[in-house]
């Protein structure tokens, strides 16, 4: 796996969790380098300087102890502040693990020390007793302020630092998911209006969002007036013919019986079934409204209104029905036009529903001769007639069967696919819809 994959494989995919690391990575950063770099400076310079100075005061005692007696090096260690007598240890060096510190303070009085034999840095936090091995009977303890030789609580910065750093990451994320808010509902409403669910969007954010919400804006009205105008223009077509189409009727009813009678009656009757088809298409543009629905029930129904024309429709369904958000109408139409499809080329068909955690899936199956793969985008197009990929034998189309359900498919978000039937060995149609 390339750097440049797996550096995208681990970042988040959220903008909230993109968000979120760019302000986390800058903090803990500068909170690493400035520990580093003052426990450095200032902790183990300070402890080793402060420790020296300690040394040096307990090495006079030491000297005044074996030139001038023992009186004589209490009452100089009682001018310098530290208590002198019995040790309450047995040696050794006690700290906690956190006292960064005290590791310090321990390497200078192992350094300059002589006799050094253990120091406590864990029974008093605010005292340090030191161990001294005179060489003359039992060790002589040291006691003096934890001050002498570090500050009392080192660890008080960290705890300050990263306490300080989760504040500001806190009250900074705040802002900026006030400044993210706007691009979520942006989205939002894209994301609807490409499911066919037009919302209630205003602008808001920064200029840069705004900008691109009057955008959004103008392209959705641009995209309805198109779709508007296309659905009027059809429509109108589509109903002038019908006044020729009428009169035609009217006259071939007054024509004797014959032949010619008969193939003209064909003709008329065909291309009336060319304009409920265009309206058909047409229709797919005005959606019905989402509401909870069965799909098992319209499946039912779809292959019960195929059945009673004779045709063989196989139904297979979940075991359990459950109700979805769907346009009822707009589905129905949809799968009726893709069973049509599959009994006009083969003699079974077969609709399978599939309830899936986030989709809801139709897959209608036939025994036809099927469409290569490379013809099958045409197949998805308007007004397209595969004459040679699929038989013809069975009756003729205007080539728009498909294409409706596409339209429909895409209006919900979804997706409309060819393949193979494995179990039928002809075409195989998924309409996929997101839940």
């Amino acid at each position: 796996m390339r750097l440049e994959n797996l550096i995208k494989s681990i970042l988040p995919r959220g903008l909230y969790g993109r968000a979120a690391l760019i302000l986390i990575v800058p903090v803990v950063t500068i909170q690493l380098v400035v520990s580093s770099v003052f426990l450095q400076r200032h902790f183990e310079d300070v402890a080793a300087q402060l420790t020296r100075a300690l040394s040096l005061d307990l090495n006079l005692i030491l000297r005044t102890w074996e030139t001038e007696g023992e009186a004589a090096a209490l009452a100089m260690a009682n001018e310098l502040e530290i208590s002198v007598g019995a040790p309450r240890f047995d040696g050794g060096t006690h700290l906690y693990f956190y006292d960064i510190s005290g590791i310090t303070v321990i390497a200078v009085l192992e350094r300059v020390l002589p006799g050094f034999a253990g120091v406590d840095l864990k029974s008093n936090e605010s005292e340090v007793e030191i161990l001294v091995d005179r060489g003359q009977g039992a060790p002589v303890a040291f006691t003096a302020s934890r001050r002498r030789v570090s500050s009392r609580a080192p660890h008080q910065l960290l705890v300050i630092m990263v306490a300080t750093g989760i504040l500001m990451t806190m009250v900074a994320y705040l802002f900026l998911r006030n400044q993210l808010r706007p691009i979520r509902r942006l989205a939002g409403a894209a994301e609807a209006f490409g499911k066919g669910r037009p919302v209630k969007y205003y602008p808001s954010g920064a200029t840069e969002v705004r900008s691109a919400g009057r955008a959004f804006l103008d392209m959705r009205a641009r995209i309805e007036g198109h779709m508007e105008q296309r659905t009027l223009m059809l429509s109108g077509v589509s109903h002038d013919l019908r006044t020729p189409l009428t009169r035609m009727r009217l006259a071939l009813g007054m024509m004797d019986e014959g032949p010619d009678r008969e193939d003209l009656t064909r003709d008329v009757e065909e291309m009336e079934a060319l304009l409920n088809t265009f309206l058909d298409f047409v229709r797919g543009d005005a959606l019905d409204d989402p509401k909870p629905g069965d799909p098992v029930a319209l499946a039912t129904r779809v292959a019960e209104n195929a059945r009673r024309g004779g045709a063989r429709v196989d139904l297979i369904l979940p075991d359990a029905a459950e109700d979805v958000q769907l346009r009822p109408v707009a589905i129905q139409r949809a799968l009726m036009n893709l069973v049509s499809n599959a009994l006009r080329y083969g003699k079974t068909a077969r609709l399978t529903v599939t309830l899936l955690e986030r989709t809801l899936q139709f897959t209608v199956e036939d025994d036809g001769p099927g469409i290569p793969r490379d013809r099958r985008a045409d197949a998805l197009r308007p007004f397209i007639r595969l004459d040679a990929a699929r038989n013809q034998n069975q009756g003729s189309g205007v080539g728009l069967g498909l294409a409706i359900a596409d339209d429909i498919a895409r209006r919900h978000g979804g997706t409309l696919t060819l393949g193979d039937s494995a179990a039928l060995g002809g075409l195989r149609v998924d309409l996929t819809l997101p839940r």
